[in-house]
């Protein structure tokens, strides 16, 4: 005899021909559930890691790791902004991003430049703020591709949102390219002058922002941009605890 359960009303329950195997289902549940916690981790991923460096130095970033690999070494030192010479905060203020305290992340005068220079044949490139170059040092990889530029944007967002100016600038002049193999202030005033960032003079903090476009090729001096920096940084005010406070 032929015995096939009943529904709630009591008809023959048929398989549907449409229906996916049970094994079918199960798989493609378990790739969207992979995939949605992907696209979390994309999402949010960055705004949990950006929580921890407030209050965590970053032990490294994907482009020293980048750099290492090339072979040009790891030379670099924490140090808290405290200890940092305020000729230095200065300088990267003058030559990277003179409105630093006055946006929320984003130069949109800049931006509006660069993107008719862009359309008028010319390369995608400034308009980097000094957040953004934080963004990028922390969590993404050198180039000029949109895609890279949009993660920056992204990243740039929750780090003005979850960060103070004062702990931007702190990680941005310890992570920041100053040379090969040399990342932060320490490494680099110990590398070209044998002293420590707290000791850098105001001449010293003009050629060392000097190389910041070009770090692996520029070195400190070697340019006509420290003239330009040093004359800057007179206009470049501080406040009594760190940039943008007073």
């Amino acid at each position: 005899m032929d015995f096939k359960p009943e529904g709630p009303g009591g008809d023959r329950l048929e398989k549907t021909e449409g229906d996916a195997p049970s094994g079918e289902r199960s798989l493609a549940q378990k790739i969207a559930v992979y995939a949605g916690r992907a696209l979390l981790l994309v999402f949010f991923g960055p705004a949990i890691l950006i929580l921890v460096y407030a209050v965590v130095p970053p032990p490294a970033t994907p482009l020293m790791l980048i750099r290492l690999v090339e072979g040009y070494g790891l030379a670099k030192d924490w140090v808290p902004l405290s200890e940092i010479s305020p000729h230095l905060q200065r300088a990267v203020i003058a030559a990277e991003d003179g409105k630093f305290c006055k946006h929320g992340g984003f130069d949109w005068e800049a931006v509006d430049t660069a993107l008719e220079r862009y359309r008028g044949g010319g390369r995608l490139r400034g308009a980097s703020t000094i957040s953004m170059q934080t963004s990028k040092n922390l969590f993404l990889w050198p180039g000029r591709t949109f895609i890279r530029k949009g993660g920056e944007a992204y990243i740039t967002v929750w780090l003005e949102t979850l960060l103070s100016k004062r702990r931007i600038m702190e990680l941005y002049l310890n992570v920041i390219e100053f040379g090969p193999g040399i990342y932060g202030v320490e490494a680099a005033a110990r590398h070209y002058y044998g002293v420590s960032a707290g000791q850098v003079s105001h001449a010293q903090a003009a050629q060392l922002a000097s190389v910041l476009p070009n770090p692996l090729e520029w070195r400190p001096g070697a340019t006509g941009r420290a003239g330009t920096i040093s004359a800057r940084m007179n206009s470049v005010q501080l406040g009594i605890n760190g940039p943008c406070e007073s």
